[in-house]
């Protein structure tokens, strides 16, 4: 079975898990999750490091052993010491610790009070009202097992845009083989960039006689054919996701990739104004009674409605046809845009890299400054910074700074929020530094009027600029803490402060919908990669797409600004 990045990270993963459940050394379980962790960031796979023999102990976190259980893995698709792991007590576990809540203590006590082992069999004690008879639970532990349950059937049918893009590059390379192929393109949620995506749709156009079908359903991913027929076939793949491939004329091109990239509720407002005008609009073009007078192009196909082309980030009819009709389409941000990264960790706390290292490889990318911004005290597992500690740190950076040209380094730091909304570090550090972010890593089942309370406080300390992934949310992972987001926002607005779109592809926090909230207030963002290594610094382009559909332009963000004006942003005084 073929191999993915994403499936070495999720074995590594598990390994973890389990080494956790026990009780194994400490910094065992964290050279696994800091694996897990630098393969979720690479901006390749690290499946051809292996194939063309490279030197998988150049990535950060990756020794020896853990290299050779990475070649095992894409040798065998499996790894032994995984499956030693299962095969011992408590082998089972690993999925109860995926319910946010539930570490390796209280997996264990549901285990040997209740004797449960599967997410089923907690399901089931929960409904029975048994979670709340053991030690270190009670009805309201019950309650949220409950819920993140719920959510957690609810998720699982889609696919996080990261592991999707995994998944479909190698098969689009692979349909690309077929001889007489002239056009192929993912349409679908993936077009538009979601951050989940439920199946990919792929439309293609061939020269007669091809048939891209046959070649389609012979992938050596493909686990089960559901349809095949002569223009279109359906499979699920080994990893569970569902395929849709179909092929169009070229006459229909633009037509179907209109059609299929969606959303509905988009295709159904350009319907709307079709009829208005008489016409008819359909995956195989726009009719005036039956004579096709459009569909080569997505831009043919808005012009017979009388509009421009609208990119596929917008079409969630959220407001883009009335403005492009009125003219006030924005213009929206690119990659190219970004003239530095405010969120970023080297060796100092939990990052692979040193300040140097990843000052030069944002050099490379084109990059006029960045930050460095270490955690602080709290986040033990992090290695955080103290006081003393951050005051060498800055230190070390005005050194470095005064060692590299061309690139500003701004001394950062990731101060976390405390339960009553106080930062962890004092405010006679904060004031010396360029840039204060602040964030919740911990107490995320607050009720959602103290939770807001607590960013609230902690955005009116005169030192913080911005707020980091303000929701806190894990995408298939972990629900984001509730909060009232119209009250934080203003308070920022009202404190200069700014929130942050946290670029992580399983973050992507800020959401879409929160994005164009907070154009709509006049109040800024700031993309950041936070990245854990120099390979991290390309989660920026998750970012960007998350940014293009919640409507942002340049100008709403604050790292697109050169670096005497984000200066003047950030000197809150």
């Amino acid at each position: 079975m073929p191999v993915h990045s994403t499936d070495i990270e999720e074995i590594f993963k598990e390994v973890a898990d389990l080494l956790e459940l026990q009780d194994a050394n400490p910094f065992r379980v964290r050279a696994y999750r800091n694996a897990a962790r630098t393969i979720a960031s690479l901006p390749y796979s690290i499946i051809d490091l292996v194939e063309n023999d490279k030197d998988l102990t150049e990535l950060p976190g990756i020794g020896e052993d853990l290299a050779d259980k990475i070649r095992e893995i894409c040798k065998t698709g499996t790894l032994k010491f995984l499956k030693k792991l299962e095969n011992e007590e408590g082998g089972s576990l690993h999925e109860l610790m995926g319910i946010p809540g539930l570490g390796p203590k209280k997996v264990k006590a549901l285990h040997q009070t209740l004797g449960i082992e599967t997410l089923q069999e907690l399901d089931e004690a929960a409904q029975q009202g048994k979670i709340g008879t053991v030690e270190g639970f009670g009805e309201k532990s019950e309650a949220n097992i409950l819920k993140e349950l719920k959510r957690l059937k609810e998720r699982s049918g889609r696919t996080p845009y990261p592991v999707a893009l995994q998944l479909a590059e190698p098969l689009i390379k692979y349909l690309k083989q077929q001889q007489g192929l002239k056009q192929i393109k993912i349409a679908g949620s993936f077009r538009r960039c979601r951050e989940t995506v439920g199946d990919l749709d792929i439309l293609a156009s061939c020269k007669r006689g091809t048939d891209l079908i046959t070649h389609f359903v012979h992938y050596d991913e493909v686990d089960d054919i559901i349809s095949k027929g002569k223009t279109r076939s359906t499979v699920i793949l080994k990893s569970g996701l569902q395929v849709d491939l179909r092929v169009i004329p070229a006459v229909s091109w633009g037509a179907g990739l209109f059609y299929f990239t969606g959303s509905k509720a988009h295709n159904i407002a350009v319907r709307k104004l079709a009829l208005k005008r008489g016409l008819k609009i359909n995956e195989y073009g726009v009719f005036k009674n039956d004579k096709r007078i459009a569909g080569k192009s997505e831009e043919e196909m808005y012009a017979q409605v009388g509009l421009p082309y609208i990119v596929p980030e917008l079409r969630e009819n959220r407001g883009e046809i009335k403005a492009v009709a009125e003219g006030k389409l924005p213009a929206l941000i690119t990659l190219d845009d970004i003239r530095g990264d405010l969120h970023m960790h080297t060796k100092k706390s939990d990052g692979h890299h040193t300040i140097s290292q990843m000052a030069q490889a944002a050099l490379e990318r084109g990059y006029e400054y960045i930050a460095i911004t270490e955690h602080s005290q709290h986040v033990r597992v992090a290695r955080g910074l103290d006081a003393k500690a951050l005051e060498k740190h800055m230190e070390e950076i005005d050194t470095i700074n005064n060692q590299i040209d061309g690139i500003e380094i701004l001394k950062g730091v990731e101060v976390d929020i405390l339960e009553d909304g106080s930062l962890d570090l004092p405010d006679t550090i904060l004031k010396e530094l360029d840039i204060v972010i602040c964030a919740v890593h911990y107490l995320f089942d607050l009720p959602e009027e103290e939770q807001t309370r607590r960013i609230i406080r902690a955005l009116e300390n005169p030192f913080v600029n911005i707020l980091a992934h303000p929701t806190g949310r894990l995408i298939g992972e972990r629900d984001p803490y509730p909060i009232d987001m119209k009250e934080v926002m203003k308070t920022a607005k009202g404190n200069n402060c700014f929130l942050e779109l946290n670029s992580y592809p399983y973050r992507l926090d800020l959401n879409d919908t929160y994005c164009k909230m907070a154009k709509e207030m006049g109040l800024k963002i700031a993309i950041n990669s936070d990245a854990h290594s120099t390979d991290g610094l390309h989660n920026l382009s998750f970012g960007i797409q998350q940014a293009r559909r919640g409507w942002l332009e340049a100008d709403d963000v604050i790292n697109t600004q050169d670096h005497d004006n984000l200066k003047r942003l950030l000197n809150k005084n």
